[in-house]
């Protein structure tokens, strides 16, 4: 690393607390029976239930999702055997993964003991303390040592995952490479660089997977590892020797189809390159330096397809694809250990998911939109949400297969339903409104939803998502030779005419009946024919709207492009209020951490009366009612129940008359603070006869400025960006604008809420 770069880690480590990991209570403590519960004398319940079963210490303590990260520093990335103290931020890092990536807990353990049999004492004595081991940078040969005496002693799952997990991964990229260069497994010749832990557990599951144990060339820094050989061999290397007179790389390189290096940087020439079979596939995975940077390798070897263990370049071949996930898999079935089969599984699951489209979060975090299956994509990225999703279940059914799953799962779809909580914040909120949305797919009900901004990536990302769900029937605003083009250029399987109905704008054989429905409405406000025409064909939300109101779409999602403001003046010139409306508003429902919280108005009232706020929390309760929340609102202010003499305290004293005589059963109170909304204890010492009871969840403000820097402060810094809506209130259809800020997930989300809200009425 340069300068800057060195500069930049360390302040990273150290900075605002040194370290990347801290332990978190999951549950309150602040009240004295809080503290009684959770400790004296409540904490001798659940020993006593632990000892008459052990099982249930599964349910009564962390352990079931605390996995142990421990390492004795003899082997430490690229850095050697830098003792136990100096890896400690490499066990960290690791930590961070498992919580980052599977919301597993971890507890780093760094033991300063090199002799394999005192190590695996120390390890086997921890057992109570999690449900899994997950073994880092220990040394070969004892790393085998070390797993093998683990296994045999312990009932959790043990992983070494400088082999497996770079043996399961590895797998994955060569089962696609060898797709991709149209080779079988069982003909091709493969030539390694390295025999440490990794590139011997490597080839053992590729063996497992298919590939004869004859065809396989092994070399390492003494050479090609040969039948009769005894400088630096042992019997799990010993199993690889040939009966051959080559005795260097370069020997045996010659018309190998697969080169795995696990070794050093440099080893393999150009030179080499150019002996090896038609279509090479070069796994080069040493790092920071790979054994050939792919640049030269393709000038000695234009089809040649390569991967490495590097970010910069294409094809990353990392770890992290695979052990939080083998471990999620195994802690949820309580796994007494991890099988082959369970390792095979997850090497399908990883390999199968590349041959998928990308999906958004990695096209955002890596800001490649055009990756699809093939030599520059053959194993997914590290960021790909669905990672869980495909191989944690993949892993737990092979454990109950193979008969070591402890506690079973029944029903593999709520499973991976739950494991969506690692990947969309929102899915536990959605699961009951996605279920609605396809059943009103199923039967036929109102599901005919407009996208006006169809030609736009995350539409079309979210469109795909509908589709295989079957949350919606979506319809597509856009030009067909567009949509085609760019569902190519992401990889999306959308067939137009097909899986979506297209809205061409430049021509629709319906355009004449919506430009004259659409002047008719409009002529008395200085909307010419000429106007109408030229608007019907450029105006995307336009278009949406009068598809709604003559019923050729029973619902529209819109506003991912452009300002709110212009989406919300075509609505309301097509469709316009409900006849028991005098206002538009819009609300949002952000999910945070420990509560659910609505806020109205985040878009449209710059300075709304009395009246237009009542009408608008009235119906914010009732969008709240229909989602299966009981509204308790808080009409916020800067002042606190009459304590300042703010224009907003008057405002909102008067909303509260207004609200109160429409609905006398709304639990409902201010004006007040934000405080004071969320804050029980805090509003009951101001006002003890307070109507509103426990944390509000309904704040309304007071004008658009107050609660679009509300909404947008809280998603931001308490809610991890994770919101539903925004929801249109007051509109007379199934309409719903959303920002230039919506996610794909938001997209999908609001469609599915547009597919109930036709069905409600």
């Amino acid at each position: 690393m340069n300068k800057t770069d060195r500069q930049a880690a360390l302040e990273y480590h150290e900075f605002p607390t040194p370290g990347k990991i801290s332990v978190t209570a999951s549950k309150p403590l602040v009240t004295q029976r809080d503290l009684a519960l959770a400790y004296t004398p409540g904490v001798a319940v659940a020993c006593e239930e632990i000892v008459a079963d052990p099982q249930n210490s599964f349910r009564y303590t962390a352990r079931g999702n605390l996995v142990g990260v421990i390492t004795n520093g003899t082997a430490v990335l690229g850095l050697g055997n830098i003792g136990a103290l100096a890896s400690k931020p490499v066990m960290e890092g690791k930590a961070v993964l498992f919580k980052k990536f599977a919301g597993i807990d971890v507890f780093d353990i760094e033991v300063t003991e090199s002799d394999p049999d005192k190590l695996v004492d120390i390890i086997a004595s921890l057992e109570a303390t999690f449900g899994g081991i997950n073994l880092e940078d220990i040394k070969a040969p004892d790393c085998f040592t070390v797993e093998r005496k683990l296994r045999d002693r312990m009932k959790i799952p043990v992983f070494h995952d400088d082999q497996h997990g770079t043996a399961i991964t590895v797998s994955a990229a060569f089962m696609n490479g060898l797709k991709v260069i149209g080779k079988d497994i069982t003909k091709v010749k493969v030539v390694t660089s390295g025999a440490g832990a990794a590139a011997l557990a490597c080839l053992d599951l590729m063996v497992d997977l298919g590939l004869p144990l004859k065809n396989i060339w092994v070399t390492d820094i003494d050479g090609v590892v040969y039948q009769g050989r005894t400088t630096l061999m042992d019997p799990d290397k010993e199993r690889f020797a040939q009966d051959t007179s080559a005795r260097s790389l370069s020997d045996v390189i010659e018309g190998a189809d697969v080169f795995l290096g696990l070794s050093a940087g440099g080893v393999l020439k150009a030179e080499m390159v150019k002996k090896m079979a038609d279509k090479p596939l070069i796994l080069a995975l040493a790092n920071p330096t790979p054994e050939i940077f792919p640049e030269v390798a393709l000038e000695a070897r234009p089809d040649a397809v390569l991967a490495t263990g590097r970010s910069d370049f294409p094809n990353q071949v990392n770890n992290v694809l695979c052990f939080p996930y083998i471990f999620r898999g195994a802690l949820d079935v309580g796994a007494t250990t991890i099988t082959r089969n369970m390792e095979i599984a997850a090497v399908h699951a990883i390999a199968k998911l590349a041959e998928e489209e990308l999906n958004d979060s990695v096209a955002a975090a890596y800001g490649a939109y055009d990756l699809r299956f093939g030599p520059k994509y053959l194993i997914p990225k590290p960021f790909d949400s669905r990672l869980i999703v495909r191989i944690a279940p993949a892993v737990a059914k092979a454990a109950m297969e193979d008969g070591v799953a402890t506690r079973p799962i029944d029903d593999f779809g709520a499973y991976t339903n739950e494991l969506q909580q690692f990947v969309y914040h929102s899915g536990a909120f959605m699961k009951p409104i996605f279920a609605a949305a396809k059943q009103f797919v199923r039967d036929g009900g109102k599901s005919r939803i407009v996208f006006a901004e169809g030609e736009e990536e995350r539409v079309l990302r979210a469109v795909q998502v509908i589709v295989d769900e079957k949350l919606a029937r979506p319809i597509l605003i856009g030009r067909p030779e567009v949509l085609l083009a760019r569902i190519e250029k992401f990889g999306l399987r959308l067939k137009l005419g097909e899986d979506v109905e297209v809205t061409n704008p430049e021509y629709d054989e319906r355009f004449h009946q919506y430009w004259t429905t659409y002047w008719e409405l409009r002529c008395r406000d200085g909307i010419s024919k000429e106007m109408a025409r030229v608007e019907m064909r450029r105006r995307l939300t336009l278009i949406g709207a009068m598809m709604v109101r003559l019923g050729d779409a029973d619902g529209m999602v819109c506003g991912t492009v452009g300002a709110y403001h212009d989406h919300l003046r075509f609505v309301d010139e097509a469709i316009g209020m409900h006849p028991n409306a005098n206002t538009y508003a819009a609300m949002n429902i952000l999910l945070l951490d420990k509560r659910t919280v609505a806020i109205v108005d985040t878009h449209v009232n710059d300075n709304p009366n009395a009246e237009q706020i009542a009408e608008f929390t009235l119906a914010a309760a009732r969008q709240m009612e229909w989602l299966n929340l009981q509204p308790k609102v808080a009409l916020l202010s800067r002042s606190n129940f009459g304590s300042g003499s703010s224009a907003s305290g008057t405002k909102m004293r008067e909303v509260l008359k207004l609200v109160t005589q429409k609905n006398p059963d709304l639990e409902i109170d201010g004006e007040m603070h934000g405080d004071c909304a969320l804050d029980e204890a805090l509003r009951l010492r101001i006002l003890p006869h307070s109507k509103l009871k426990g944390a509000a969840n309904l704040l309304v403000c007071p004008n658009v400025d107050s609660g679009n820097i509300a909404y947008n402060l809280l998603k931001t810094g308490a809610g991890s960006n994770v919101a539903v809506g925004p929801f249109l209130l007051g509109v007379n259809a199934p309409v719903n604008v959303l920002t230039s800020s919506s996610t794909v997930r938001r997209i999908i989300n609001m469609a599915a809420l547009t597919v109930l809200q036709a069905n409600r009425d």
